[in-house]
Parts: C-alpha cells; structure tokens; sequence
C-alpha cells in the first residue's frame, strides 16, 4: 500500500481475537518472526503486542465471548472517535461497542458496515498504532470481502471520505488517492464458508515460502500463491484456530 504511517481514514493497526492466544504466538513468530510482550495489568484482558524490531505491528487478545469466532480485525485511524461512530450510523452501519478511553492509550469503537464486516476505530493518544508498514512482517494491504460491492461504496467514502480507483475489475480504496487496500466481491461459496469481513495482508519476502511454512505449521490454504500482472505475489490462509488472513510480495 501506499500508506507508510497511521493518517486519519488510513488503516492504523490490526488486531487478531483468539482462542490460544500462545498458540497464536506461536504461530506468527514463525511466519513473521514476531517478538511479543503481554501487558501485566490485570484490566488489560492478556492483551499482547507483537513487534519487529522495536516496532508494534499487530495484537493478540483473548475471545471475549463464548460465540465469538476468531478472526482478525482492522483498525482505521480517526481524529474523532465519537463523531467517527456517529458517521457509522447515518451511513447505515452498527456500532458495536464504544466508543470508550483505553487507557490513555487512545479511544476506541468496534463497527459494523451494513453487510456485517466489523472493523474499528482509533483516535490515537499515546499509541498512534503500528511502527511500521509495507515491510516484512508487517500490514501492506486490506481487503475488503463483501457480497454488496454497492453498498460499500456508499457507506466507506461517506463515513471515512475515502477516494476510490479502479484496475481492471479491482477497486481500489485510498486516502487522497494513496492507495492501501481493495475489495472483492464474495461469491456464494465464500459467503457459507465466512462472513463478510475485512482480510489483512502481511508483507513477506517469499509469498510461496512463507504460505509453505504456515501449512507445516498447522496452517490451511484458502487461495495459493498467485502471482497478480503488474502485481504482488499473494495468497490467502487460515490459521490453526481458523482466523483468515493473507500475505503478499511487493
């Protein structure tokens, strides 16, 4: 993506829900060589931040409900959490909890468009969200899996004023024109295997390396590595829990 920092509208930062969160380390450590730190306070829920370098670049946290299914969020980046929320509702979408302070780490919301995608809000505090971008092991795209490609494009760009472009059949979102995801319409088969929802792409160095070490590790392929023209090597996976997710070479 062209985005290389957190900017209001942008995508600032991705979290994953999870049953075995150490298992979820585990995991991630081996695909991108992540370091984690578990915050000790006890209102903090086991929340752990996984970095490169001494970069934060993606979480962990618990399922917080018995229902719930693990799956990997994203967040974007707002100046005003509150009014941000307000904008979800008169575009037609749900807010789902919040917005509430996180300590005085920033203000939070967790949303719903009106196909269901959840995804979240962050007015930045302390924390900004991730250090860095585009580079190996962290976020370099999202992509947004919807069977209402219509309703998207009238609900993201009226809630976040996003600029939208077109490759092809691709659409492409962006903040003034930088590009840093897309959408795909979902087809019956994906829609019974998943909901609608927003999938983050890691950047790697090898897409067909890497997507080899997730399958030894109890991870499962969803669509191989494929190599778009003019485009990044990329492919969709499953962690061992079931969390989607997908990686690409620039």
């Amino acid at each position: 993506m062209k985005l290389t920092e957190p900017v209001p509208g942008g995508p600032c930062w991705v979290e994953l829900s999870t049953s075995d969160v150490p298992a979820a380390q585990a995991f991630y450590a081996g695909l991108f060589g992540w370091r984690s730190e578990t915050d000790p306070r006890p209102e903090a829920g086991g929340y752990t931040t996984a970095r490169v370098g001494e970069d934060a670049v993606a979480a962990f946290s618990p399922l917080y409900r018995p229902d719930q299914q693990p799956a990997w969020t994203v967040s974007f980046a707002t100046e005003d959490a509150d009014a941000t929320a307000d904008a979800v509702r008169e575009a037609g979408g749900t807010v789902l909890t919040g917005p509430m302070d996180i300590f005085d780490q920033g203000r939070f919301a967790a949303a719903a468009d009106p196909s269901g995608a959840v995804f979240s809000l962050w007015q930045a505090r302390a924390f900004p969200g991730a250090g860095r971008f585009n580079e190996p092991g962290s976020l370099g795209w999202t992509e947004l899996r919807t069977p209402d490609p219509r309703g998207a494009l009238a609900f993201y760009p009226a809630v976040f004023g996003w600029t939208v472009s077109a490759t092809g059949p691709f659409t492409h979102w962006g903040v003034d024109g930088a590009d840093f995801g897309g959408m795909k319409e979902q087809d019956d088969d994906e829609r019974t295997e998943a909901p609608p929802h927003w999938l983050p792409y890691f950047t790697v160095s090898d897409t067909e390396a890497t997507a080899a070490r997730a399958l030894t590790a109890g991870g499962e392929p969803l669509a191989p590595p494929t190599h778009i023209p003019g485009g990044p090597w990329v492919a969709t996976l499953r962690d061992p829990r079931g969390a989607r997710f997908g990686v690409h070479t620039p």
